[in-house]
């Protein structure tokens, strides 16, 4: 979707601020943000593409004005409440009033190593033939999607070259279509294009800038000279 989320080039917000030495966490509480979101992420009940789009289904001050760990409790919030494993009233006290959910994946402390190593791959075995090769002149489509998509909007309409063919992974943008269980569904080459900062931002661009981005096959199309 085109929200304040896909912040990549837009202008107007300033420079990127550098924090010399940034530590890992800036609070406890960010540290407990992403050790939430990592143990609910294993109950199994969404999946990362779900996950992106909740928060990307945010209002849009939050991305501007909030903590980048708020973003994630908000989201994670969202989720728990679509699912039913807490409720509005539960959340706004504190304390849980409801029996829980039986049945839900519980990530355990000595399993998550184990968990984090493994990871969720998501490539996808393909009877296809890829439609792009290595070196090929490609063209990132001017889509405007309503949903999810991992096509960042500064490069649509833009040209760009297919440096790497990664295989055949599901598609971001069909892996939020249902909200439960099983999650997979379409899969499709996967490349990396790099673009050329001239071609993204025009002669004004830092001399010799390129940008890679991991485009689906869906995203692409060929540029015939």
């Amino acid at each position: 979707m085109n929200g304040v989320h896909d912040m990549g080039g837009m202008q107007g917000y300033g420079p990127v601020q550098i924090e010399a030495n940034e530590p890992l966490f800036h609070g406890d509480w960010e540290r407990r943000a992403l050790g939430l979101t990592v143990a609910m992420g294993a109950s199994g009940l969404w999946n990362i593409d779900l996950a992106r789009s909740a928060r990307e289904s945010l209002p849009p001050l939050d991305y501007v004005q909030g903590p980048y760990y708020a973003i994630w409790t908000q989201a994670l919030q969202k989720l728990l409440i679509e699912r039913g494993l807490i409720t509005e009233q539960e959340l706004a006290q504190g304390q849980p009033l409801t029996p829980p959910v039986a049945g839900v994946r519980v990530l355990k402390a000595a399993e998550v190593d184990a968990a984090l190593a493994k990871g969720s791959p998501a490539d996808r075995p393909s009877t296809q033939a890829p439609r792009f090769a290595v070196g090929q002149r490609v063209r990132a489509l001017n889509l405007n999607p309503q949903g999810h998509t991992r096509l960042p909007r500064y490069v649509r309409g833009h040209v760009g070259t297919v440096v790497l063919h990664h295989g055949s992974h599901v598609l971001p943008d069909q892996h939020v279509n249902k909200m439960l269980p099983p999650f997979d569904g379409t899969a499709e080459h996967l490349y990396t294009v790099v673009f050329d900062g001239t071609e993204l931002w025009g002669p004004q661009a830092e001399s010799g800038h390129q940008v890679s981005v991991d485009a689906w096959e869906s995203y692409l199309e060929a540029v015939h000279t």
